[in-house]
């Protein structure tokens, strides 16, 4: 089982590397992260309002600590490492933490835009969890396109 495993994980592999380009790779880790971040982020915060599992909200001196900070963090850094230049080569951690703190700062939107905590209030939560789901799972399959087609084309051999 774990030979298959691993034969599977290989080729995944090798099909990220031969079939998306350097830039086309950064979108797809982006994506990937995104998503993967977004999903994280709504089970650790249901847990958290259901009281279940280790996670608690984080507090300083009383007050509650939103993660969308840590994605302005994020995204801050990015910037920053973007804006020195060309003179390094791009690497993978990059596109990962984008993803990442995009998605923390996109899950708490709706407190964003009316500047109230309306993050588990009807007008916070449905439009959120569906739309950037959506958006989440579409744009991972479109940018990895070329990479999930091969893969389907090896499974149909």
């Amino acid at each position: 089982m774990s030979a298959t495993i691993t034969g599977a994980a290989e080729e995944v592999q090798a099909a990220f590397r031969e079939e998306l380009n350097p830039a086309r790779r950064g979108v797809v880790l982006g994506w990937s992260s995104f998503t993967a971040t977004f999903a994280a982020v709504r089970g650790i915060t249901y847990s958290i309002k259901n009281g279940r599992g280790p996670f608690r909200n984080v507090s300083i001196r009383g007050t509650h600590i939103h993660h969308y900070l840590w994605g302005i963090g994020l995204l801050a850094g990015v910037g920053g490492m973007a804006v020195r230049g060309n003179t390094l080569k791009p690497h993978a951690v990059v596109p990962l933490a984008y993803g990442a703190g995009l998605a923390l700062i996109v899950d708490e939107f709706a407190l964003l835009l009316d500047l109230k905590d309306v993050y588990w209030a009807e007008e916070g939560r449905v439009s959120i969890d569906l739309g950037i789901s959506t958006i989440s799972a579409v744009g991972t399959g479109l940018a990895a396109g070329p990479v999930l087609r091969r893969l389907i084309r090896r499974v149909r051999r």
